[in-house]
């Protein structure tokens, strides 16, 4: 039990300091413990919504988190992990390690392009933000993230979002997908509860140290730390493929 409690706070840092739900490290970690996929996924879901919820909740009182444009994303997220328990359903454990391993190829790419600062302002489109975030949702949530590792890199390398700004949307777009994703799972009887919940709770610290800790790093250093966090993940997926 102590190593979920470990694994808890160590994902709560990496959720507050990268502004993700948490998944994208949390599912590798947990099958590294013997879970299935489908497993570590259920229990990464509920662990979301804690560190969501709560690491939105310091960037809005710390002043980085801007809601009235990118909360459309976060809607549009929350239509679409509402599919995520079917997709789980139906689709094969070895399929949803290609699509995670997919997803993070995406992620570094695009945040190896972009600029840590950028000139112009960024674009501004609810409608696109909406029909992005239920893209987002239905398939991000399916492979037991967030949708912050997608949603970051569209923000920076597409819609000229400072790194800033779109860690602490990204991190707000998670409590939509993982709330959705959270009843999607309970209605397709995948949730796992209890372990969600021992995980989920010892979150809360290692978010608010890694908020912390965002808030003290400069925008340059802490994309290159966004991008040896994917390097990570990436050589985790790869050691459960071979």
């Amino acid at each position: 039990m102590i190593e979920f409690i470990i694994a808890g706070v160590v994902v709560g840092v990496i959720s507050g300091f990268f502004g993700v739900g948490g998944g994208t490290i949390l599912v590798p970690i947990l099958m590294a413990l013997g879970l299935d996929i489908k497993e570590a996924i259920a229990i990464s879901i509920v662990q979301m919504v804690f560190s969501s919820i709560f690491g939105s909740y310091l960037n809005f009182k710390r002043g980085t988190l801007k809601i009235s444009s990118t909360i459309f994303f976060g809607l549009g997220g929350l239509v679409g992990s509402f599919f995520s328990g079917f997709i789980i359903k139906n689709v094969s454990s070895l399929s949803l390690k290609y699509v995670f391993l997919g997803v993070v190829l995406f992620a570094i790419y695009r945040f190896f392009k972009a600029p840590h600062k950028q000139d112009l302002p960024p674009l501004e489109n609810k409608p696109l933000f909406f029909v992005i975030g239920i893209g987002i949702g239905m398939f991000a949530t399916s492979i037991g993230i967030g949708g912050a590792l997608i949603l970051t890199p569209i923000m920076v390398g597409f819609l000229r979002y400072d790194v800033k700004e779109a860690v602490g949307a990204g991190l707000f777009f998670v409590v939509f997908s993982s709330i959705s994703g959270f009843f999607s799972m309970y209605v397709n009887g995948l949730l796992h509860l209890k372990l969600g919940l021992i995980v989920g709770i010892s979150s809360l610290l290692g978010v608010y140290l890694g908020i912390h800790l965002a808030h003290k790093t400069d925008a340059k250093k802490h994309k290159n730390m966004i991008l040896v966090l994917n390097f990570v993940i990436l050589g985790l997926i790869i050691k459960e493929l071979v």
